[in-house]
């Protein structure tokens, strides 16, 4: 958890880094500031995770610094330090996970630093949650060393050949290194399985024909390729188009 001690006080920055020295891992201070102005322009920089701030400095209190600091994109937990205990109030309804006086005492510190930790495993599986969410609007490919994402209400079709899956879309293709048994059990509300090797989009499929061999293949919006159908999952597929 990376740390920004922030006062305007060298002695008292130098109080707080050896008392988190003491406490260690898997707290790490990462820096130091001396205002607000600066505390701000370290936490974008250096990606902090946790703020022990100073309220009373010259320019930029520490109030105003945790403030513009919560209308961050990712704001870091804040931890208010200061002599005067008036500014309690204030400092809680500025958002601060807590408030420590000065002189700071070690084992109060490492409790304010344990709460700030659970906030942020809070966070954390808030953000996981969201993200298997968001999910199932996309499938993710490694194109050119980087990722692409795919929406998938723009795939058309993923057809799985070895150890790769074919993802079909409205503006090409691309490989995908999930499984089709896994991409079934994540879309398959929104896709057909028409063949062992081959999911569909529902949406997409608009009819049946015979081939040249005697095989059913499906005709799909967006795509001028037929895909055959095999046997056994020929009559759900019958029932779908029907059903439409």
């Amino acid at each position: 958890m990376k740390v920004l001690i922030v006062d305007d006080e060298a002695l008292a920055r130098a109080r707080l880094r050896t008392l988190m020295e003491e406490i260690g891992p898997p707290y790490e201070v990462v820096g130091e500031a001396g205002a607000g102005e600066e505390a701000l322009r370290k936490c974008a920089a250096l990606g902090v995770d946790l703020v022990l701030m100073d309220i009373s400095m010259p320019g930029m209190d520490g109030l105003t610094a945790a403030a513009r600091l919560a209308d961050t994109e990712t704001p870091p937990a804040v931890i208010f330090t200061t002599a005067y205990g008036d500014h309690a109030l204030e400092a809680f309804e500025d958002g601060a996970v807590d408030y420590l006086l000065k002189p700071i005492r070690v084992e109060r510190l490492r409790k304010a630093l344990e709460k700030a930790r659970s906030l942020n495993r809070a966070q954390i599986q808030m953000l996981e949650e969201q993200e298997k969410k968001e999910s199932g609007n996309y499938v993710c490919a490694n194109v050119r060393g980087g990722i692409q994402r795919i929406p998938i209400d723009e795939i058309i079709y993923f057809l799985a050949d070895q150890k790769y899956v074919c993802a079909r879309h409205k503006d090409g293709e691309v490989l995908l290194e999930e499984s089709l048994r896994s991409l079934e059990e994540r879309f398959g509300q929104r896709f057909l399985r028409i063949h062992r090797n081959a999911l569909v989009s529902r949406n997409c499929l608009i009819g049946l024909e015979k081939g040249r061999d005697g095989q059913n293949n499906v005709r799909l919006r967006g795509a001028s390729e037929r895909l055959q159908v095999s046997r056994r999952h020929l009559p759900r597929v019958r029932q779908w188009l029907k059903g439409k």
